[in-house]
């Protein structure tokens, strides 16, 4: 697909014109990764953050958040819980958490991957060659770092990076990638101050990196972040800004599906966000072909508040799991059996 075409989907809302893009977007899919929806539980282990993001609730700025770090013990319960509703993947999430002993990590990988049959994802934000090639060594299978957006100066404002060091995720992912993790990225939609040309930019760099998995939500605003603060992001609004809309979500997804055919893309929490009775199905028949399960003990679930109100907070992860299953057979597709690897990969 060439890049007015790309554009030219961003920018419509006939709905008669996307029925022919959502028919594509599920036809690609079917095609290339099946019919099969897998399952990644998510497991939110530490809300600690040293990044002072302008988005994210989590940022090391916010005073009002309640920060915890789950035990070993506290993982491994919700790990082996997951083992048994028979997912293939476990995601370990966290804030930029520098407090996290890189060895302990490792261990913990090495436990997981001795214990169970699961695949372990990691995303633990921007870390170095040497905790990143640890990890690797010890077991772990995969690595998301969203790139959020590939403008660099709307990058750079919005997500500044540690004092004393520089922030280039881009780069980073193709250490990731060098190392033989999957790589995952994606972006946010609708951040104050990016473009329908910053969008089409970023939905050609996801084939550009060859990604294993690709994200993308919309961007909610948090009332503890500077882009929260209505005055402050309304006065960096383009007149050719994107909106953060649920619509937005798709159309970005569904190019992803057609340009990306073998990718992973999830139909995310932010989605159930906007629209808690169909979000996710609507994800699922638009390109997607992962969900991802919450696994976080619900006494942790509220303060993993990178942005507010998300869906399933009062979920158990038993009912999480029901959920999910009804939703996926509600719409005449499979549950996934199995860690549901990349067919990028198993295609390279």
């Amino acid at each position: 697909m060439e890049r007015k075409e790309i554009l030219e989907w961003l920018k419509t809302d006939d709905e008669e014109r996307l029925q022919a893009l959502w028919q594509q977007a599920d036809q690609v899919r079917k095609e290339n990764v099946g019919n099969n929806v897998h399952l990644r539980g998510l497991l939110e282990f530490s809300n600690h953050c040293s990044r002072d993001c302008h988005y994210c609730g989590l940022r090391a700025g916010n005073r009002k958040i309640e920060r915890y770090q789950m035990s070993e013990e506290e993982i491994m319960a919700c790990v082996l819980e997951g083992a048994d509703y028979k997912y293939g993947t476990v995601v370990l999430q966290s804030g930029e958490d520098l407090s996290l002993d890189v060895e302990w990590i490792a261990q913990l990988i090495r436990r997981i991957k001795q214990e169970t049959s699961l695949a372990v994802t990691l995303s633990l934000g921007e870390r170095s060659r040497e905790e990143l090639t640890l990890w690797r060594q010890a077991g772990a299978d995969r690595y998301l770092l969203r790139f959020e957006t590939s403008n660099e100066t709307l990058y750079q404002r919005i997500h500044p990076a540690r004092p004393g060091s520089e922030s280039n995720r881009i780069e980073l992912l193709k250490v990731i990638g060098e190392l033989g993790y999957e790589v995952g990225s994606g972006v946010m939609l609708g951040i104050p101050g990016q473009t329908f040309e910053d969008l089409a930019n970023d939905i050609e760099m996801f084939c550009s990196l060859n990604l294993d998995m690709i994200g993308v939500g919309p961007f909610i605003a948090h009332h503890e972040t500077m882009l929260g603060q209505a005055a402050k992001a309304e006065s960096i609004i383009s007149p050719n800004q994107v909106p953060n809309t649920e619509l937005m979500t798709y159309k970005a997804m569904a190019l992803a599906r057609i340009i990306c055919p073998k990718a992973n893309i999830p139909a995310t929490s932010a989605l159930a966000t906007l629209n808690t009775p169909t979000g996710r199905e609507l994800g699922l028949s638009r390109g997607a072909n992962v969900v991802m399960p919450n696994l976080t003990p619900k006494k942790y679930r509220a303060l993993y508040e990178i942005y507010p109100a998300k869906a399933c907070i009062d979920e158990t992860a038993a009912d999480c799991r029901a959920c999910m299953h009804g939703r996926i057979r509600s719409i005449g597709r499979d549950v996934g059996t199995g860690r549901g690897d990349s067919a990028n990969k198993q295609a390279s």
